[in-house]
């Protein structure tokens, strides 16, 4: 048996969480718990100058909303810790200088305003930018002198000069980086922070992390890291590079194109299952037809061979889609308690209390219409208050001199029957009065439908009259007599 799986996610605190971290997050974690691992949080928070007061709390409670809990993390201890890079920077100086006593890394004196001339002349005669190695063959015994003497440095690695390399990738099979195209990378600061590449590879190695599961956009930065591997003498972890995440337009997704944070999909109604479903399959898929997944089901068939390299696109139709099937799973009562939630939220007519009978009415008559939660409500507003006025176009084409009499004939015809009233009783009552006065149902339907809820659309209309009761409908035609006649 091989070593035990251990994956992570590990977020810069530099914003909210965004739709391709919960991807990075949420294929990790379906990793871990299919193949029995541990999944690990940890913040990558070495660059101290971007980070945002509140980032870590959020990342925390997204992923928890998502229902993607890590096994270690800030706040929940495991044997590796701590999980917060900014706390472990004894860890990686002390790595730093074993590499430069070793002779795979050095310090270098070079000014801000030399590495930017150096840039300059590099653009001008059309070359890519990257240090020219100016300090890489300093001796020991001068970089000590300089050091003693106060002068500003880093600690850069040391890459091999030529030749390239090829390493395996679970999506990509085999991918090979020629070493010219790399830098002598920074990879301790002047201040003591780490940068990105010695951090991440310390803390894999020490956290025992045995897959690294992370965007594309990390693949060109492999090789550095595999060179750190082998000049401490350690094992790699497994690698996959998940493909990007592309706008319909086939760009790379960015916040100039749309919403990218998950915040922005939470306040806008999207479901956790309908989200946690549709980002994963962003660039995975069951190998059939199947579309409607939940968190457990997604547990149970994930793996990372049938993650594709090609860009994923983000179809915001397609999860519009997904939610409104995921609503359409949940019985009445989960969506009752959704409603509820929503209610309270957005108070309306003022503030009425609605029983719980009565909404699971509105649930019912309406769950096959509706995309979001909050459709019940702005889908179907007559339901919560009368509406406060009529659609002009409805007006015109429904309303004709006969309806305000076959209206009052049908109230009249309401009004006398006996208790107990039912729903059939509002379309057997209705079918007499048009047969009274030998006219077509439709005359009497559609503006009775106009003056109850104002608008000549939504679910049956029987439907609306049994929820509203006789009175209140009795009451909306009236003041529907009042306003249009």
């Amino acid at each position: 048996m091989g070593n035990p799986v251990r994956v992570r996610f590990a977020p810069s605190p530099t914003g909210y969480l965004h739709v391709g971290g919960l991807r990075t997050a949420l294929f990790n974690y379906l990793f871990a718990r299919h193949q029995g691992g541990k999944f690990v949080l940890r913040i990558e928070d070495t660059d101290q100058s971007r980070k945002v007061e509140g980032a870590v709390e959020n990342l925390v409670e997204t992923l928890h909303w998502a229902g993607i809990h890590f096994d270690e993390g800030p706040g929940t201890d495991g044997a590796f810790g701590p999980y917060v890079q900014s706390e472990r920077l004894a860890v990686y100086q002390e790595r730093a200088r074993q590499l430069v006593e070793e002779g795979n890394a050095y310090f270098c004196f070079c000014t801000p305003q030399r590495l930017d001339e150096v840039r300059r002349r590099q653009l001008a005669m059309k070359l890519s930018p990257s240090y020219d190695r100016h300090c890489r063959n300093l001796s020991a015994e001068e970089a000590a002198k300089r050091r003693e003497a106060g002068e500003p440095s880093v600690i850069r690695m040391k890459m091999p000069n030529d030749g390239e390399m090829t390493f395996d990738d679970v999506i990509r099979s085999k991918v090979t980086i020629a070493y010219k195209v790399l830098d002598d990378q920074v990879i301790l600061k002047s201040d003591g922070f780490p940068t990105y590449h010695l951090a991440v590879v310390v803390d894999d190695h020490l956290m025992q992390i045995s897959h690294v599961i992370r965007g594309e956009e990390w693949l060109p930065s492999t090789p550095k890291h595999l060179v750190l591997y082998k000049y401490f003498g350690w094992q790699p972890p497994v690698y996959a590079h998940l493909p990007l995440l592309l706008n319909p337009d086939k760009t790379k997704l960015s916040k100039r194109q749309g919403d990218v944070a998950v915040d922005e999909y939470r306040s806008k109604g999207y479901l956790k299952e309908a989200l946690v479903n549709f980002v994963a399959f962003l660039g995975w898929n069951p190998g059939d037809e199947r579309e409607l997944f939940s968190l457990d089901q997604l547990i149970g068939e994930f793996s990372l061979e049938r993650v594709g390299k090609s860009g994923a696109v983000f179809n915001i139709e397609k999860l519009n889609w997904m939610n409104a099937q995921h609503l359409r799973m949940k019985d009445d009562r989960e969506v009752l308690v959704l409603l509820k939630e929503y209610l309270e939220q957005h108070p309306l007519n003022g503030n009425k209390e609605f029983a719980d009978d009565y909404l699971l009415g509105v649930v019912s008559a309406m769950r096959e219409r509706v995309v979001f939660v909050k459709d019940f409500v702005e889908k179907s507003p007559y339901f919560f208050k009368p509406p406060a006025d009529f659609d002009p176009a409805v007006v015109k084409k429904r309303w004709k001199h006969e309806t305000p009499q076959l209206l009052r004939d049908y109230m009249k015809a309401l009004s006398s029957v006996e208790n107990p009233f039912k729903k059939e009783d509002y379309e057997l009552t209705l079918r007499r009065t048009v047969e009274t006065v030998k006219k077509a149902p439709g005359e009497l339907i559609h503006p009775l439908r106009l003056a109850v809820s104002g608008v000549g659309s939504g679910p049956g209309l029987y439907d609306i009259l049994a929820l509203l009761g006789r009175e209140e409908t009795i009451r909306r035609i009236n003041v529907a007599l009042e306003k249009l006649s």
